[in-house]
């Protein structure tokens, strides 16, 4: 019996979290995408501390789940490693809705992603035609599909590197493999902040850049 395996377009909708109110006060925009797990209106609470002047948008995985056997709590994921060229369009073409649905163009963006949204947040950036004032990388893995010059001119001010000394996914020979990379492909605009503590947000440091933005 033969199978075959076949594409199809359709549309669809998703949604995604906001914090703070923009208006004319607003100074900053964040887009920040959520690790495996999250969902976006739960991750955008770590945001809380930041400035009011800076705008925050937590976008949604489209990928839903029930986390544990009791059905109760439910998650998201980015990708898998099932057809990941075709959903990495999809997810980069969402990125693009909400970009266009919040209309953003004049304001100083700061791109962000934690953990799993850290290959979402830098391939969309590398993909597009998008210039962001910082790149925020923290606790990720940096895809190795990238050459130097797909950054070149994509990042006005610096990369930030944050990643935990205790974080179980990123350590030893990870962790330098990441950073090697990070220093290839980011160079002199490279920061690297390591904090004492596991694979988490850190709040703190969140916010202390923040307020050098």
């Amino acid at each position: 019996m033969a199978t075959d395996e076949n594409k199809v377009n359709y549309t669809t909708t998703n949604t995604y979290s906001t914090l703070n109110n923009l208006n004319s006060n607003t100074e900053q925009v964040w887009i920040a995408c959520h690790g495996i797990g999250y969902l976006s209106r739960y991750f955008i609470r770590y945001f809380k501390n930041l400035p009011q002047q800076h705008y925050i948008i937590a976008p949604q995985a489209p990928a839903k789940y029930y986390q544990t056997k009791d059905f109760k709590y439910v998650g998201a994921s980015w990708l898998t490693k099932e057809q990941t060229a075709l959903e990495i369009e999809n997810v980069l073409n969402y990125l693009d809705a909400v970009w266009q649905n919040e209309n953003l163009k004049d304001l100083p963006l700061n791109l962000m992603g934690y953990s799993q949204g850290v290959s979402i947040a830098m391939r969309w950036l590398a993909r597009r035609k998008l210039v962001c004032n910082n790149l925020i990388i923290h606790s990720g893995s940096i895809p190795n599909e990238f050459e130097p010059d797909e950054f070149k001119g994509k990042v006005n001010s610096k990369v930030h590197l944050i990643y935990g000394n205790k974080d179980e996914y990123i350590s030893g020979e990870n962790l330098e493999t990441q950073l090697k990379l990070a220093k290839e492909l980011y160079s002199n605009q490279l920061e690297i902040h390591e904090f004492d503590g596991i694979h988490e947000v850190n709040q703190t440091l969140l916010k202390d850049l923040a307020e050098g933005f």
